[in-house]
């Protein structure tokens, strides 16, 4: 017999207690800008335990402004930008070539905590890129050697021959060039911090870049 799925929605709890810590954040202590906040909140995440917080979704459109959205790993973030990468040819290289602007999500419910970022979005220089990606595991170097991200795959065979050869050649060449991988860097606009409530008085700061720097505001959860 299939699962209910209304029944296992019903069933569920957010921010169970005991599993989730809901710190006190006063906004009025914030930092000016939105970075130093970040880094804290996210070394909290870490230590917190919270699983693969490094993990965030991207939500991008294509040419026609269809939204699209994945959840990719974050490389950094630093008065440059928050940055990830992929290949420049993958389906949302191809949304960034057509439409340069994203949003990001960040969800650490081990602190009933998110922070939504969106701003334009450009590519760093290729020697970054190649940097970036030969700075991470062999595993990552073999998938994205392996390549034709996006492409139709016919058959999990074709799969498993690919991504065994790119094994071997990373393993053997641990500085093979990639030229398609893309380190791509998103500038905020906007940067939205929310701390859960127990009583739902959930807060909410959003920072938004002006033409002499950051402001903040409250808004309604």
């Amino acid at each position: 017999m299939e699962p209910d799925l209304h029944e296992l929605l019903r069933s569920l709890r957010v921010w169970d207690p005991e599993v989730t810590a809901l710190p006190p954040f006063d906004p009025a202590t914030a930092p000016a800008a939105p970075l130093p906040l970040f880094t804290r909140w996210f070394a909290e995440a870490v230590a917190a335990g919270q699983t693969e917080p490094h993990t965030m979704s991207l939500a991008t459109a294509d040419a026609e402004g269809l939204a699209d959205v994945r959840i990719v790993m974050l490389h950094g973030a630093d008065n440059d930008g928050w940055s990830f990468a992929t290949h420049a040819h993958s389906r949302k290289g191809g949304h960034l070539a057509a439409r340069p602007y994203a949003a990001l999500a960040f969800y650490w419910p081990v602190l009933g905590r998110q922070v939504r970022v969106r701003g334009p979005v450009g590519a760093a220089p290729a020697r970054e890129g190649q940097a970036d990606l030969h700075a991470r595991s062999t595993g990552a170097l073999a998938a994205a050697l392996t390549g034709r991200q996006s492409e139709a795959l016919g058959s999990a065979e074709e799969l498993a021959r690919a991504s065994e050869t790119a094994w071997e050649r990373a393993r053997r060449a641990p500085d093979a060039p990639v030229p398609s991988w893309t380190l791509y860097r998103l500038r905020p606009d906007e940067v939205e911090f929310f701390q859960g409530d127990a009583r739902r008085r959930h807060v909410r700061l959003r920072y938004r870049r002006g033409a002499e720097g950051w402001g903040r505001e409250l808004l309604w959860p």
